[in-house]
C-alpha cells in the first residue's frame, strides 16, 4: 500500500462533478416527487407514502448486493468507474419518466409509479455505490479524504441550487400545464445529471484499490462485517437517525409553503437561500478541518442545524429565512464530511479482518441511509392522511398542525438522536493515521 501524492484541484472536481448529477436526481425525487404524485399524477398520500416505503426499502436492500458486485468488478475501466459510463443514461432516462403523467386507469398510474420509482432506485444504487467507494481510491490520508468530500458536496448543492428553480422552470415550460412542465424540466435536467456522470468518469483515476474479492451477500456476513468495525456501525445507526429526518424534511417542505405560510412562490427563494448558506458551511468546514476533527464539526453543525425545524412553528417568512440561514451554515459544515467518515472505517475494518471491502462497506452505509430514508418518506403520508389532509383546498386546523409536526417536531427529536449516538463515534484522524501506518508496514513485511 502506498500512499498518494494530493490530488490536485480539478481531480477533486472531476470527482465531485458526478455529485453535482447525483444531487439534482436525488434532491429533484425527493423535494417534488411527493407532491408530484398527490397534486399532479393524481395519487393518493397513503398510495405515495406506501410507494415510498416500500421502493425505497427494495432500495435499501439492493445496496449490499451492489457492494458485494463492486467487490468482484475487474475491468479495463477499473472497479468503480465503469458504472459511471454504462449507468448515466439510463438513471438519467428512468427519472425523468418518473415525473412524465400518464393517461391511465388510477391502477395503471400505481403501476407505472411503482415501475418506474423502483427503477429509479436500482440504476441509482448502480451508479452512485461505486461512485461513492471510488473516494477511497483516491487518496489514503484522513484529512486529504475531507477536503475530496467537501469538494463533492459542493458540487451537490450546486445541483441542490439547480433543482430549487424547479417550480419556476415547470411554470416556464408548461405555460399553464404542470404536468407537461415537470415532463419537459425533467427531461433536461435528467439529460444534463448524466453528462455529469459521463464526464466524472472521464476525468478520474482510481489510484488504489483492492483487487477483486469473493465477496458474499449475506446477512451473516453484513453483521460480522458491522460487528468487526465499531466506527462504521456507530455512523450506520446514527445516519438511520440523519435520513429519516431528511426523507421527512425534504418532503414537507413544499406542503408546508404552501398551507400553512400560503406563500408556494417563495418556497424556491427558501431552497436557495438555504443552499447558498449550505455551500458557504462546506468552506468553512475546509478551514475547520486544519483546527478541528471531522466529528467536533459535525456535532456542532447538526446543532446549528437544528434552528431551522424550531423556527417551523412560528409560521413567519422572516424568522424561517433567518433560521434558515443559520440551520443551513451548520448544515453545510455536517453534510461536507460525512462521506470522508465511511472512508476511513475501510482503514479501520481492513486493519481488524484483513480484507478491504470498499464496495461493501459503501453499500452497507448506503442500507442504513435508505433504510432510514424509507421511514422518512412514509411517514409525511401517514400524518398526512391521519390529519386529514385534502389536496389542493385549505386545510383545516388539524391538518396545518400535522404539517408543523413534519416539518418541526419530528426533525427536533430525530437530530437530537442523530448527536447522541453520533459522540460515540471514535476513529480520529490521528488513530486512522496509526492504522493507516500499521496497514503499510504489513504490506511492506509480505
Amino acid at each position: 500500500m502506498s500512499t498518494d501524492a494530493p490530488l490536485s484541484g480539478g481531480a477533486k472536481a472531476g470527482y465531485g462533478l458526478a455529485e453535482l448529477g447525483s444531487g439534482i436526481l436525488l434532491q429533484s425525487t425527493s423535494v417534488y416527487l411527493m407532491i408530484f404524485y398527490t397534486d399532479v399524477f393524481g395519487i393518493s398520500v397513503v398510495a405515495a407514502s406506501t410507494l415510498f416505503l416500500i421502493a425505497r426499502i427494495w432500495d435499501a436492500i439492493n445496496d449490499p448486493l451492489m457492494g458485494a458486485i463492486v467487490d468482484r468488478t475487474k475491468t479495463r475501466w477499473g472497479k468503480f468507474r465503469p458504472y459511471m459510463l454504462f449507468g448515466a443514461v439510463p438513471l438519467g432516462i428512468v427519472t425523468a419518466l418518473c415525473f412524465t403523467t400518464v393517461d391511465l386507469s388510477e391502477t395503471g398510474k400505481l403501476i407505472y409509479a411503482y415501475a418506474t420509482f423502483i427503477g429509479f432506485g436500482m440504476l441509482y444504487t448502480m451508479v452512485t455505490i461505486p461512485y461513492g467507494a471510488l473516494a477511497s481510491s483516491l487518496s489514503m490520508d484522513s484529512k486529504e479524504r475531507g477536503s475530496i468530500s467537501g469538494i463533492r458536496m459542493m458540487f451537490g448543492m450546486v445541483g441542490g441550487m439547480v433543482v430549487a428553480i424547479i417550480p419556476f422552470l415547470v411554470t416556464a415550460f408548461g405555460d399553464g400545464d404542470t404536468a407537461q412542465g415537470y415532463k419537459i424540466t425533467m427531461s433536461i435536467l435528467c439529460g444534463l445529471a448524466a453528462i455529469c456522470f459521463l464526464v466524472s468518469f472521464a476525468t478520474t483515476k482510481e489510484r488504489y484499490s483492492a483487487p477483486p474479492q469473493d465477496t458474499r451477500f449475506s446477512v451473516k456476513d453484513i453483521v460480522a462485517l458491522l460487528k468487526a468495525n465499531k466506527p462504521l456501525t456507530v455512523l450506520c445507526l446514527a445516519f438511520v437517525a440523519n435520513s429519516l429526518n431528511m426523507g421527512v424534511a425534504t418532503a414537507t417542505g413544499t406542503y408546508y409553503f404552501t398551507y400553512n405560510l400560503g406563500m408556494p412562490e417563495k418556497f424556491p427563494l427558501m431552497m436557495l437561500t438555504q443552499l447558498v448558506v449550505i455551500f458557504i458551511g462546506i468552506i468553512a468546514s475546509q478551514i475547520a478541518l486544519k483546527k478541528f476533527e471531522k466529528k467536533q464539526i459535525l456535532i456542532v453543525g447538526t446543532l446549528l442545524g437544528m434552528v431551522k425545524p424550531a423556527a417551523m412553528y412560528f409560521p413567519d417568512l422572516n424568522i424561517i429565512l433567518g433560521a434558515t440561514i443559520i440551520g443551513g451554515f451548520g448544515q453545510g459544515l455536517a453534510v461536507a464530511l460525512i462521506w470522508a467518515f465511511v472512508a476511513d472505517t475501510i482503514e479501520y475494518g481492513q486493519h481488524k479482518t484483513g480484507k478491504r471491502e470498499e464496495g461493501m462497506t459503501y453499500a452497507v452505509f448506503g442500507f442504513f441511509l435508505k433504510f432510514g430514508g424509507a421511514i422518512g418518506a412514509m411517514i409525511p403520508g401517514l400524518v398526512l392522511n391521519y390529519t386529514g389532509y385534502v389536496p389542493n383546498v385549505e386545510q383545516t386546523e388539524l391538518a396545518t398542525f400535522g404539517i408543523t409536526t413534519l416539518a418541526a417536531t419530528i426533525p427536533l427529536i430525530v437530530m437530537s438522536i442523530f448527536v447522541l449516538i453520533f459522540t460515540r463515534y471514535d476513529l480520529d484522524s490521528k488513530s486512522h493515521a496509526k492504522i493507516v501506518d500499521e496497514l503499510q508496514q504489513r504490506e511492506a513485511v509480505v
